[in-house]
């Protein structure tokens, strides 16, 4: 089953469920024709899409919105933070080709400060899902949260079967280890699982945990990582202001804990428009990248 379908199983089975869009069809192309009314596309007007979803939530419906990720948090941000982040209501917000996934687009399409931008809204989660087959299992889930959601959709083909024990701010502890612990969520933990591998050939005891939300997050988590490994590394498609690199230096400092943390992310400019893979090449984000930078860190610290 894939999300299409699983959105068409919740919206036959329960009628609270309204799936919506501002023109963006990626994932939901061939629901309009089998739900009728109970899907709504109201153009390209963002702002216009959250308004209706908050009204219609406050009718008891659920409301599913899509939209491209930075139109989405940042065009109608005032919209998600007034209406539905105020307001506490149960409105989901999937953002489509969020970061990295955002091929061959400039600026204008790159959603990599969205994580930043949505934490600040009260009562927003925020779930950023590995791959699909991780989205898969925890959609269900946080679509009846009675809380507003972000979701960074991903539908990354995976090459590994996550656990089916979603629970909000619990995080999928992918390995342990005592050396480096790998901290990070969406696209790049396909790449993280590699470094994982690469490292253990080297002799360093490597641990990865997937995050899945970064809102509610795991502070359990992050407080070992920081005060029982070696090097906590925080990896993101994302600028390092406001996303994962500062939740955990949040948290480290709300609990006087400190640790030797080596974040990669993006600081301070957007990636350059290419297909994912050339992405990650030409911003050192591919595992072997990755890789290195992790070992030239450790080296400096000797």
């Amino acid at each position: 089953m894939n999300y299409e379908e699983t959105l068409l199983k919740l919206v036959e089975n329960d009628e609270r469920f309204i799936v919506m869009t501002a023109e963006n069809r990626a994932a939901i192309r061939n629901l309009q024709q089998k739900i009728g009314n109970r899907f709504i596309d109201t153009g390209i007007t963002e702002m216009t899409l959250i308004g209706m979803a908050a009204g219609l939530a406050l009718r008891g419906r659920i409301p599913v919105t899509h939209a491209l990720a930075t139109f989405l948090t940042m065009r109608a941000f005032e919209f998600i933070r007034t209406d539905v982040g105020i307001a506490n209501l149960p409105v989901k917000i999937v953002g489509g080709f969020p970061g990295l996934l955002s091929e061959a687009n400039g600026p204008t399409h790159q959603a990599i400060e969205d994580i930043s931008l949505m934490r600040g809204i009260p009562n927003m989660r925020i779930f950023c899902p590995a791959d699909e087959n991780d989205m898969l299992k925890c959609i269900e889930t946080i679509l009846y949260s009675p809380s507003p959601y972000y979701i960074r959709y991903n539908n990354r083909k995976p090459v590994y079967r996550h656990l089916n024990n979603y629970v909000e701010g619990h995080a999928e502890i992918i390995s342990t280890g005592k050396d480096i612990n790998i901290l990070t969520y969406g696209v790049l933990f396909t790449e993280a699982l590699e470094v994982m591998e690469l490292l253990e050939k080297k002799g360093l005891r490597t641990g990865l945990v997937n995050l899945r939300t970064l809102k509610p997050i795991d502070e359990e988590v992050i407080l070992d990582s920081l005060k029982n490994y070696g090097m906590t590394v925080t990896l993101e498609d994302h600028f390092l202001t406001g996303g994962l690199f500062s939740i955990v230096s949040e948290i480290a400092m709300k609990n006087n804990v400190s640790g030797n943390v080596l974040p990669i992310s993006f600081e301070e400019k957007w990636f350059k428009p290419a297909l994912y893979n050339d992405v990650l090449d030409y911003e050192g984000l591919n595992p072997k990248s990755i890789f290195e930078k992790i070992i030239k860190k450790l080296e400096e610290k000797k």
